[in-house]
Order: C-alpha cells, then structure tokens, then sequence
C-alpha cells in the first residue's frame, strides 16, 4: 500500500498517528497544511469537510483526526472547540471552571476523515471515558496532563507516556481506519 498522506499542522499528532499504524504496516507522510475548521457542534462534519479539503489539495487520498474533551459537567464543553479552548484558557483555565465541581466525568473523542480524490469523505469515531484531574500531572501535548482515562489506574494521558497510544481515543478510532483499509490485525 502506498503511503497515506496526514494532513494536518499538529506534528505531535502525526507522531502518535505513525506510532500506531505502523502495527497495520500502514505508512504515513506528514502533508503540513493549515485546513478550513467548519464551525459545528460536532466533530464528524468537522473531520469529513477537512479529509474532503485536504485530498482536494493534494490530490490524492488523505485523512484528518479531529479531536475533543467533552466535560460532562460543562455539558460537552469544549468539545469540538477543544483546541481553540486550550489556546485561550489553556488547561489552568480548564481547572478554574472546575475548581469547586465534584463531577469531574469527561471523554475524549476522536474523529478520523478519511477521503480519496473525487469522492464522499468517510469517518471512524472513537472515544475514551475518564474525568480530569485537579492539577496537571505528567507531559503530553494538548490535554493529556489533566486527562485520566477509566482504564489507566489513576494516571493520566501524560503520565503514561508511550503507553497512551495503547488506550487513546485517537489509537481507537485509528485502529478503525486500519481495518477498513487492510483488515483486522
């Protein structure tokens, strides 16, 4: 299979995107392109119009991850508008929301758009359950320091280090993707 083109500006994604394909044999190449962001309420229209932009513009089949942290208590917020949140009250203004709040309960979804050229974008979606944490704990991009999945033993997305690519909602939905392109593992 020829390489598959990731579109996207984030380099850690992409990181964590060739981590965990390279189990499927599946290789990756980097397509650095600063992508339309529909506004919508939820990820998969956002991830099919940037899979549909990015094969458009490379001319050639590409695929996208979208991402969100859905707190409960903040009834899905930030959701979709995860990454905008982060650069503007970053993690520390995340905490300050929930500062007195005892239901801590979120999940971090994800949203593969997968197109190839002329064609309907197609989209997997994953998600993991967990809650926040009172204070940063680890390193990690984005949320990962704040963020304890159920199946983690308490530790954070950045406390585990490597071994979140075994539990992220982003190797979930990857994982999905490999499948349809080559079958189960």
């Amino acid at each position: 299979m020829k390489a598959l083109s990731f579109a996207s500006s984030n380099a850690h994604k992409f990181s964590e995107v060739c981590q965990i394909l390279t189990v499927y044999n599946i290789s990756v190449e980097f397509a650095c392109l600063e992508l339309t962001e529909i506004q919508a309420d939820d990820l998969e229209p956002i991830a099919a119009g940037k899979a549909r932009e990015a094969s458009r513009r490379l001319g050639a089949t590409a695929f996208v991850e979208d991402a969100g942290l859905f707190i409960k208590h903040l009834q899905g917020f930030p959701g979709p508008y995860s990454a905008y949140v982060f650069r503007t009250l970053g993690i520390k203004g995340i905490l300050r929301i929930l500062q007195e709040e005892k239901d801590r309960r979120a999940q971090f979804q994800s949203v593969i758009g997968y197109c190839e050229p002329g064609a309907e974008p197609r989209c997997f979606s994953a998600s993991v359950d967990g809650t926040i944490a009172p204070v940063p704990r680890g390193n990690g991009w984005g949320y990962d320091p704040i963020f304890i999945p159920d199946d983690a033993d308490g530790l954070t997305f950045g406390e585990l280090d490597q071994a979140k690519n075994n539990l992220s909602h982003r190797r979930k939905s990857l994982q999905i993707l490999a499948e349809y392109l080559v079958g189960p593992k």
